[in-house]
Parts: C-alpha cells; structure tokens; sequence
C-alpha cells in the first residue's frame, strides 16, 4: 500500500504592518490549500512567521518547524505559494533545496510552478532565487537613496505616524534604555494598547516605532 502524500504550507509576512493586517498571510494559505487540494495530497500543518523578514532563515522559528517535520517524516511534501516567502538569498534557498534531496522530500513553489523533485524544476528554482537576491539588493538601495534624499530636504519618508505621539516616545525611550522588543510588546499587547491599525503587537512592530521616532528625530536637526 503506497503512503499518502503529506503536504504541510509555509506562508510569512515580513512586517508587523502586514503581520496585523493578515491579508498576504490569508491569501497565502487560500493558494497553497488549493494547491495540495487539486493535487490530492493530505493537507498537514500549516505554518506561518508573522514579522519575519526574509533575507535569512535565522529567528523563522516556523519555519525551522516545518523544516524539522519534515526530517522527522511527518510530511513528504513543503509548498509555498512564492519563492521571496521562504527565501531572498540563494545560499538559504539552495541549502533548503540540498536538504530536501538528502531527506528525500519535496518542494513546491507555486508562483514558479516549480516541483524540486524534477531536475528542471531544481535548476528553475535555483536561477530565481538568484534573481530574486538581486531584486532585494536593488530595492533596498533604492530605498536607501530615496530617504538620504528626503532627509536631506527635511522631509520624512513614508506614512505620517498615526499612533499618539506620547505613545510613540514611550515605546522609543524603552527601546533606547535596552528593553526588549519582545517584552515591550506583550506589555502593549497585556495593556490592551491597539498598533496603528488596532492589532496586535510584535517585535517588529515596536521596532518600527523606534525607528519612526528616530527618523523624525534626525529630520528635526536637518530644519
């Protein structure tokens, strides 16, 4: 009797905006069920890394999860609806790829059509994710001139701060006298304090906060 195929989903966002919102997660998990659904797989856990960047697999706690069910045989199959959710640097991506050989499972990116258990497939997988290290390369330096430019005029980049300015500063001043981002949030969180968008808190979020404050800050010497 053949085994069924076991297939577990891994989605991430990685900001704590996109985190409170929940909308590229909850698309995430539509296309990758579809996916296992049309195939005939079993569908298994679904993990997910809320305000996780994804520049390295370090501190993706759900995703090393996923990874060690896999190992553990507990599922044959990994599916991820875009390849910049699991991984922007090829070394991750080709580790993750050597991995899923010597284990003896699969990989499924959906928006490449990619199935890592085709020779084509593998090879396709590796080029864009080659590209794709690029791509955030060339992003974050653009985003880099673009706010030396903007400060340089004393102007701020991005969304004006919506939350109260007194909260701003108080999450800003713990930041700076070391408290942990972790700690601060599941104060806010315990205290009931909404995020800009009246979700939760995470790390992440905080961390955004401190650096808003920081840049309105430096703008502030500019003028």
């Amino acid at each position: 009797m053949t085994n069924p195929t076991i297939a577990i989903t891994y989605a991430r966002v990685s900001t704590g905006r996109q985190a409170e919102l929940g909308a590229s997660l909850a698309e995430q998990a539509r296309a990758t069920a579809e996916l296992v659904a049309r195939k005939g797989w079993q569908l298994g856990q679904q993990y997910v890394d809320a305000g996780k960047s994804g520049t390295t697999t370090t501190g993706r706690n759900e995703l090393k999860a996923a990874l060690a069910a896999l190992k553990a045989k507990q599922a044959n199959v990994l599916v991820v609806s875009h390849l910049s959710r699991l991984a922007r640097s090829t070394v991750d991506l080709c580790q993750i790829m050597q991995t899923a050989r010597k284990q003896n499972w699969q990989l499924v990116i959906l928006d490449l059509g990619v199935d890592t258990s085709t020779p084509a497939g593998e090879l396709l997988a590796s080029v864009v994710g080659t590209v794709a290290q690029y791509e955030s390369r060339i992003i974050g330096e653009r985003s880099r001139v673009g706010h030396a430019a903007l400060k340089a005029k004393g102007n701020r980049a991005g969304q004006k701060p919506i939350l109260p300015e007194a909260l701003r500063l108080d999450i800003a001043a713990q930041v700076a006298r070391g408290e942990s981002l972790t700690r601060i949030a599941e104060q806010l969180n315990k205290a009931g304090t909404p995020t800009a968008k009246g979700g939760r808190w995470y790390p992440s979020t905080v961390a955004h906060v401190a650096k808003s404050v920081g840049v309105d800050r430096e703008l502030e010497a500019v003028k």
